[in-house]
């Protein structure tokens, strides 16, 4: 995931929403212990396989409204809003997000909040919870104050913290309305679909998880207090992910590509790998750039070439099976064709200062030593 995706917004949500949760644990009218409505409560099993439709329709209506094609790596995946465009026009489908499409997607392109405001559903538990949520604060203007339940707190400061003007809010309002549409009229009909010819690819990606990938970097998840979580299978993303960490009493989350067929499960671990890393990359850029790069965004343009590069090197130190295949997937989300060497490839189409190539490959050995 971009690191203007991963890292700004979404930290200040988990801020936010840790600042919330506090304050209304403080009422005394109102239990000490709240659990937060969010996604995957189940702590059952460490870093579950699942699927989300409210995630994916979110993302859905986002990668709609977006024109990211000249992007090394696209935030969706490369052809998804034209492949459903076409799906939608056979069917004969018309909904409020076509019909409103040039208003929001104006705005979105214009704010960097909006932008990455993607991460909203990660939040929340269904459909149904986010959208009553978002219609609560709609309607309350996003007044804090309105909130009824620390949940309801936890809920508002998530959205406060991404839609923060009166015309966000404004945005948000048309931009809900049109998606439920969107849902009734076609998306969730498509879902289910989906779900029913891939559930061998659940499985079978389930099984690359928790046979071969999982037990090979826990050491590295348990390091990088990256324990547990959900990760999720998501249908419109490809090779950037979408990443939140643990804070603020919600789970963190993973969302991956929805690989087509079985035999495409490795592409899941390949974004899975690229995700896990952005901490790490992130660091290493901060350690080695200088205050005057950060601030003019030099430091923000090496981002996304430093984490394809990171999740490499995790894959080459702890699952070297899948390196190959996982620098021939990013050289193919260039548009690039891989060739007989694909990871000297990798190393030419995403370039990077030797200083931040050898901080990140000093973290991972580091975090492996326990260090």
């Amino acid at each position: 995931m971009k690191k203007l995706l991963r890292f700004s917004a979404a930290a200040v949500g988990a801020a936010s929403i840790a600042g919330a949760l506090a304050c209304a644990s403080a009422a005394p009218s109102q239990p000490k212990a709240v659990e937060p409505v969010i996604m995957g409560r189940a702590r059952d099993t460490a870093w579950p396989v699942k699927t989300r439709e409210h995630v994916d329709l979110w993302l859905h209506g986002f990668a709609l409204l977006s024109n990211d094609s000249s992007a090394q790596v696209p935030l969706f995946r490369r052809g998804y809003r034209d492949d459903l465009t076409v799906l939608k026009n056979k069917a004969n489908v018309l909904t409020q997000l076509d019909v409103n499409h040039d208003k929001l997607s104006r705005q979105l392109t214009s704010s960097r909040l909006l932008i990455n405001a993607q991460f909203v559903p990660f939040y929340f538990s269904s459909l149904e919870e986010m959208r009553a949520a978002i219609d609560r604060f709609v309607a309350s203007n996003g007044n804090p104050g309105s909130a009824k339940t620390p949940t309801e707190s936890a809920q508002f400061a998530v959205l406060g913290s991404y839609f923060q003007s009166a015309a966000d809010r404004t945005w948000l309002a048309l931009f809900a309305s049109s998606l439920w549409d969107e849902d009734t009229k076609f998306y969730h009909s498509y879902w289910v679909q989906q779900q029913r010819e891939r559930a061998n690819v659940i499985d079978s990606t389930t099984s690359m998880w928790e046979h071969l990938v999982r037990p090979r970097i826990l050491r590295f998840l348990n390091n990088t207090q990256q324990r547990d979580g959900d990760l999720i299978l998501s249908l419109p993303l490809a090779g950037e992910g979408r990443t939140i960490g643990a804070a603020g009493g919600f789970r963190a989350s993973v969302a991956v590509t929805f690989p087509n067929r079985p035999s495409d499960v490795p592409e899941a671990m390949y974004v899975l790998a690229h995700e896990l890393v952005g901490t790490i990359t992130n660091a290493a850029i901060a350690d080695n750039t200088s205050p005057a790069e950060q601030r003019s965004g030099a430091a923000d343009r090496i981002s996304s070439a430093a984490t394809v590069r990171g999740g490499l090197m995790l894959l080459e130190k702890f699952v070297p099976e899948l390196a190959d295949g996982y620098a021939r997937y990013y050289i193919s989300a260039t548009g690039a064709t891989p060739g007989a060497t694909p990871r000297t490839q990798i190393a030419a189409l995403f370039p990077i200062p030797d200083a931040i190539r050898d901080a990140m490959k000093r973290q991972i050995d580091s975090i492996d030593s326990g260090i």
